[in-house]
């Protein structure tokens, strides 16, 4: 996905869009990424996942996954760097996904 990638709505439902949220956050774990980067990143992983899992049918409304994914940015923002280019950039995307999201887009 990388830096180029598209995370505006673009027609995805918001299920699709808290799901590929989920799936960027758990790519770095297959990563070289620094101990204190993959503590927020895997909180941020687990809190995207119970969001994915609400917004495709899970019981939850839009502002509740909303509201989760907002803390999955906040958690993010204290990821400075992962020590890994391609985590980087992952991380980068999740990002902007996530404030694309929590955002209303």
């Amino acid at each position: 996905m990388g830096d180029d990638a598209d995370v505006s709505g673009g027609g995805d439902s918001l299920a699709e869009r808290v799901e590929r949220l989920h799936a960027e956050l758990e790519a770095t774990e297959e990563r070289p990424v620094d101990r204190t980067a993959s503590r927020w990143i895997g909180e941020a992983q687990a809190v995207a996942g119970d969001a994915a899992k609400l917004a495709s049918g899970g019981g939850g409304d839009e502002e509740t996954v909303r509201e989760r994914v907002g803390h999955v940015t906040e958690l993010l923002g204290n990821v400075d760097g992962t020590g890994d280019d391609a985590a980087d950039e992952r991380v980068a995307t999740a990002r902007s996904l996530a404030e694309a999201i929590a955002g209303g887009d």
